[in-house]
């Protein structure tokens, strides 16, 4: 009876084991960086290298942010730089809205912090082998303001996540 039970076990084990990683299988990197004390200062860029060996899948790029309540605008203002193993760059200045209309905040989650699942590229295609080097910088402001909120406040953690685009 009690090998019958451990049996069970293991079969109940690695079944949740291949189900977590088969609804997943579709990621190629997913990562975050906290920002410390909350704190985004615009000179700060939020970097990411991601190694790349695939040249031909299509990709979505995504931007993950997280913030609290302490973040003070509707939309979030981003400069991002992907870097190829070339050396050549693309660079894009992103809009966000955070907020709907009625100032509910947007994003995933029942606690004061809300997470952001961003579309920064579609139907991309890697096409070199090696290092793709990822920098992201905040460019909020405020309608007076030239210099730029900085520190923006309220922001806890970025990350880039990269998903093959399923067929």
């Amino acid at each position: 009876m009690k090998i019958a039970i451990k049996i069970i076990k293991n079969i109940s084990l690695y079944s949740g084991i291949f189900l977590v990683l088969s609804c997943n299988s579709n990621v190629v990197y997913d990562k975050y960086k906290p920002i410390e004390n909350h704190q985004w200062y615009s000179e700060n860029a939020i970097n990411f290298i991601v190694s790349n060996k695939d040249t031909i899948s299509l990709n979505n790029v995504f931007i993950n942010i997280r913030n609290n309540k302490n973040y003070e605008f509707s939309s979030l203002f981003l400069i991002t730089k992907m870097e190829f193993p070339s050396g050549n760059q693309v660079i894009d200045t992103l809009e966000y809205e955070m907020t709907d209309s009625y100032g509910n905040w947007l994003g995933q989650g029942f606690t004061d912090i809300k997470e952001n699942k961003l579309f920064y590229k579609e139907n991309v295609v890697f096409y070199e082998k090696g290092d793709y080097k990822f920098a992201i910088y905040q460019a909020t402001r405020s309608s007076k303001d030239i210099e730029g909120k900085n520190p923006l406040n309220g922001i806890t953690d970025v990350g880039l996540r990269i998903e093959k685009v399923k067929k």
